[in-house]
Order: C-alpha cells, then structure tokens, then sequence
C-alpha cells in the first residue's frame, strides 16, 4: 500500500451544502459495528458476524478533514462504541480539534459539540473518564423500564441495573442533558410509554420516543409494526397533558414535549410518519470508513479507501464535497418502489 501523501491546506472558504440548499454540519462516526446486545429489532440474534474497525488514528484524520469543511456537531456511535478499546483516546482526539477550527463562509465556528450513543451496559464506568477526556453529552438506548421487558427486547438476560447504573453515572458525570432513547416497536414495548413518562420525570432525563424503522438485519419491519406519533401524543396524554417546546435547532430531528406542570421532558422522532428530510444536516461515517448520506442509502462512498491509496487531506476535502452534493432529497418509506437500504443500522452507525 502507498504511503499516504503530505496533506496540501484545505479551503475553509465554505462549509457544507449539497444541492437542496441544506448545510451540513452534523456527523456521526462509528467506531465499531460489534455491540453486546442483540436487540429485536436491530440484530438477528445469530453469532458469526464479521466486523469491521479501523485504528482510532484513520477515523481522527478523516473527521479532522471533515471538521475542516464545517463539521460542528459530532456523534460518536456504534455499534456499542463502550466496546472499543480507544474510546477515551477518540474522544480525546476529537476535543483536539477545537483550538485549531477555522472560520466557515466567513462566520465564526461554534466550539465542536462531542456526544456519544450507547446502550449504556458499560457506561457506569467510563462516564467519568469520557467527560475529562472531552465529551459534552451522552444518549442511553434503553427500550423499557421493566427489566424483564428490556431483557426480552435486548435478549440479554439482568442487564437492566447496569444500565440505569450508567444513566445515573453520566449525570453525575457531568454528561447532560442525559437522553435515553427507546425504539417503539408494537407489541414489545409500546406500553412502556407511560412508564418512561414517569422515569423522565423521576430520574431528570429527557427521554426520546423513536419510531421504528426498516433498518433492522432480518427484515422484519412492516407499517404495522410502527407505533407512531399521533399514538404515542395520545398515550402520555392519558398520564398528563402534554405541552410543545420549541425546537432547539432548525435541524432538530426530535418534537420536543414537556407536561403541564413543567416536569420531565419527551421528544418523539418521528422519522416514517412525519419525515424530517428537509432540513437533514447529518452525514455518517461507518466503522469500515464509509461516507453515508442517508439512512437509507443504496450505497456508499469509501472514503478510507481513498486516504488509505495516498489521498492528501486536499483530495480527501473535494471527494467529501462532492459526496455530500449528491444527498438524497428524502428518503421514501412507505412509497411504493421503496427500497430498505443497503446496510441495516448496526454496520451503518446510530
């Protein structure tokens, strides 16, 4: 394999745009697409993957080249991304970057936002270490509050404590706002809604209801399968009325909801029955370091492979520009035609 070339400076002149006029300034990196848990509606259950990583030092290069280009929110996924070893150390790469961004389409850069996304089965003992080492914020996927339902969806028997464990540890880490995220998926844990109303409040989470979608590996998905907005409204209102917040940002993906009397925060996602494609912001880079556009993507773009043939950070710039001006307008679930995308969640990152 060529050595890789010196890397030329890279125009900061403009951020991010493709052809629909969106700027993108989010991206999520897999670091790993092994995970721990064999959710229902994520894995097939079955043993024998073949996995793909790459060492912590290619992903760092290719995220500095795209924090060069505008990047200013930055997710590191899985996968369970607690699984590998570095984790720390890429965190650590990433806060790195902060002192040396320049400015984009001639406006001052905000400071990069680090989060992370984890089943949190590992999180009670990281917390700690990933906050000094840089990281902002922290999402737990956790698709029930009963243990005995959580075991049955994530098909790991007594994990639950852990993983309350790790939520507890982010906050007194310093990771907040802690989000928890839970799949609905009918007839698993759609009554859970009420219960994860009562454990926002609680525990001083905000929790996120996502609508389930065909990204799963033994394709299983199907319309009925999802329990979607409008239900999920008229669930939390038979606890408490519920109220709309603003959004934070234009590109926010979730509807932000908090009750009556102010306590507790819910955001629904809402991705199959109230797409939110028009102001997408997002780009992924898988764990085998390929550029994604979309979820629901029928290919991708091997950046990796690119820097790997000798590619300086000038070249890699313009392929990353001209990958991301060719995002999909939306994607089309529930159209006829649709396609489920090339890949199923676990090898394209959360």
């Amino acid at each position: 394999m060529p050595p890789v070339a010196a890397s030329a400076p890279v125009s900061e002149s403009s951020g991010l745009t493709d052809r629909h006029g969106r700027a993108i300034t989010d991206l999520r990196v897999a670091i790993t697409d092994r995970c721990n848990y064999k959710c229902v509606y994520c894995r097939t259950g079955n043993d024998g993957a073949q996995y793909a990583e790459l060492p912590v030092e290619e992903y760092l290069r290719m995220v500095r080249v795209l924090v060069s280009l505008g990047i200013e929110k930055i997710r590191i996924t899985g996968g369970e991304p607690l699984l590998r070893r570095g984790v720390v150390d890429m965190v650590a790469g990433v806060a790195r970057l902060q002192p040396t961004m320049p400015a984009v389409s001639g406006r001052l850069r905000q400071p990069l936002d680090i989060a992370l996304t984890t089943n949190g089965h590992l999180l009670a003992e990281l917390a700690r270490p990933l906050k000094d080492a840089g990281l902002n914020r922290v999402t737990v996927s956790m698709d029930a509050v009963d243990p005995a339902k959580f075991a049955r969806i994530t098909r790991v028997p007594g994990s639950f404590r852990q993983v309350l464990a790790g939520v507890r540890a982010a906050q007194a880490a310093g990771l907040e706002p802690v989000k928890v995220n839970c799949v609905l998926l009918r007839g698993f844990n759609e009554d859970q809604i009420i219960e994860f109303a009562k454990f926002s409040r609680d525990e001083g989470v905000i929790v996120r209801f996502i609508e389930f979608m065909p990204l799963e590996e033994d394709r299983s998905w199907t319309p009925d399968s999802v329990v979607r907005l409008e239900e999920i409204i008229e669930r939390l209102n038979r606890f408490q009325p519920v109220v709309p917040l603003p959004p934070n940002t234009q590109s926010e993906t979730a509807r932000r909801y908090t009750f009556a009397d102010g306590r507790g925060e819910i955001g629904i996602i809402a991705p199959v029955s109230h797409p939110f494609c028009g102001h997408c912001s997002r780009i992924r880079l898988t764990s085998d370091g390929k550029l994604r556009t979309c979820l629901f993507s029928q290919s991708d773009h091997d950046l990796y492979g690119l820097m790997r043939r000798g590619a300086d950070d000038a070249a890699l710039a313009a392929y990353i520009r001209r990958v991301v001006d060719h995002k999909e307008a939306r994607h089309h679930i529930g159209e006829p035609g649709f396609l489920k995308p090339s890949r199923s969640m676990v090898h394209i990152g959360g």
